[in-house]
């Protein structure tokens, strides 16, 4: 005799907004691959590792509008990314409705706060500032 299951406790479907979300997951995820082990490398293996990483590093990293780009799209990738597993997640196991809207808002307050600021620290970073 087989056993009977429960219905699942994901929400109500939002038309392709689940599909859409899941190709986001595959290749974000490829993108990060890249950037992320390209950074790594970057950082920590090329010109004498992670000794030389300093605010003149930095600074000189970060007056090229590339390395810019790179560093911010891997912050936004990663955060966009991360989030949508979380959303998923709360989805799954969150079992009530209002737990699952509370959490859904301070998932995107925190992901809005943490791009927000990330991405002002990247374009208002003064590579000219002395260095104390």
């Amino acid at each position: 005799m087989a056993a009977d299951l429960a219905p699942p406790r994901t929400p109500r479907r939002r038309g392709n907004f689940e599909l859409y979300a899941w190709l986001f997951m595959r290749l974000s995820g490829l993108a990060l691959v890249v950037l992320v082990l390209g950074h790594l490398f970057i950082m920590n293996v090329l010109d004498g590792g992670v000794h030389r990483i300093n605010f003149a590093f930095v600074a000189g990293r970060w007056s090229s509008p590339f390395w810019q780009f790179w560093d911010l799209s891997m912050l936004w990738l990663a955060e966009i990314h991360g989030g949508n597993g979380l959303r998923t997640i709360i989805d799954d196991y969150a079992r009530k409705d209002s737990t699952r809207f509370w959490l859904k808002i301070l998932l995107y307050v925190s992901m809005a706060l943490i791009l927000a600021v990330g991405t002002m620290v990247v374009f208002t970073f003064d590579p000219e500032m002395p260095a104390s």
